[in-house]
């Protein structure tokens, strides 16, 4: 039996984030530059059942037995034996590395899962088409997260811009003109589920003022997607610096992510916003290709730990 290896883009948010957990729409693009990866290999000497999954970046190296059931490795691994039917699989090494940071808005967690879906229903001569993969990815993201909102599940199955409601059909999104993307890590580990959580927590306290707010985000997100199809994509600089002026209103900024949403500004970006859960994490600056770098420049000036340029096309 053959080893099989799947792997998995990272992902960024453009716009949207949040207010896409309350039914409004976001855009997501994948991030090819980064990547998590999956191996699954036969272990012939094993007992049937026995799975040992090494993830060096998380120093794992254990059996699967030994594991907790809700730990999101074990749980993406069972999920595959339990929608495949197998109860007793072949022994087998289960291998994760990633190029993604984690909690820092790229979707590590989802890219993972997606990748180990991938590998390991292949391995057991099943596998799965893309929408059973995002529908496992999904679950799993609920360990991750709590109330996820099915953005990164999606965009990193599919590998595709997409723009997304909650419980809506998937909507592909066509880009009539490439736009460059500078990426800013705070360093700032970013959990989304509590970020997710002071939110939710805010807006029962404050109902009618977060739904203002979101109808907002929604509208932005919107008028963005219009302005991707038509290749107006000056038009998303503003509507970017719209967009994270009312994620400071949320109450998921940080002075760090202003700090370096002003230093992209500064810099020549025609816009920039924090991505993702936000409080740390990333944050994203739209760019001419020319100017991308030296906008990458003046953000670890700043103090970005790590910056990443990426072509949306």
């Amino acid at each position: 039996m053959p080893a099989f290896t799947a792997s998995a883009p990272g992902k960024i948010i453009l716009f949207g984030e949040h207010a896409v957990v309350y039914g409004r729409p976001a855009i997501a693009v994948p991030v090819v530059q980064v990547r998590a990866r999956a191996v699954v290999s036969p272990e012939p000497r094993g007992e049937p059942g026995s799975v040992h999954i090494q993830a060096p970046a998380i120093a794992l190296d254990a059996r699967l037995s030994d594991l907790s059931p809700d730990h999101p490795i074990a749980a993406a691994v069972t999920a595959v034996f339990n929608r495949l039917g197998v109860s007793r699989p072949p022994a087998c090494n289960l291998r994760i590395t990633s190029t993604i940071p984690v909690a820092a808005g790229l979707g590590s967690g989802a890219a993972v899962s997606v990748a180990i879906i991938r590998a390991l229903s292949a391995f057991l001569g099943q596998p799965l088409a893309d929408e059973e993969v995002s529908k496992l990815a999904f679950e799993i993201e609920k360990l991750h997260h709590g109330t996820p909102s099915g953005i990164d599940n999606t965009v990193i199955t599919y590998a595709m811009p997409v723009y997304f409601m909650r419980g809506q059909p998937i909507e592909s999104l066509h880009v009539s003109q490439p736009f460059s993307l500078v990426i800013g890590d705070s360093g700032i580990a970013s959990p989304t589920a509590l970020a997710v959580g002071d939110v939710r927590r805010l807006w029962r306290e404050h109902t009618r003022h977060y739904e203002t707010l979101f109808d907002a985000v929604g509208e932005i997100s919107r008028r963005a997607r219009r302005a991707i199809e038509h290749g107006e994509t000056e038009a998303l600089g503003p509507l970017m610096n719209a967009n994270h002026d009312l994620l400071r209103e949320i109450g998921v900024s940080s002075a760090e992510l202003d700090r370096l949403v002003v230093a992209a500004l500064e810099a020549g970006a025609l816009g920039a916003k924090l991505s993702g859960g936000g409080r740390g994490g990333n944050m994203i600056a739209l760019a001419a290709a020319d100017l991308a770098p030296g906008i990458a420049r003046s953000l670890e000036a700043a103090g970005a730990v790590r910056t990443i340029i990426s072509r949306v096309e």
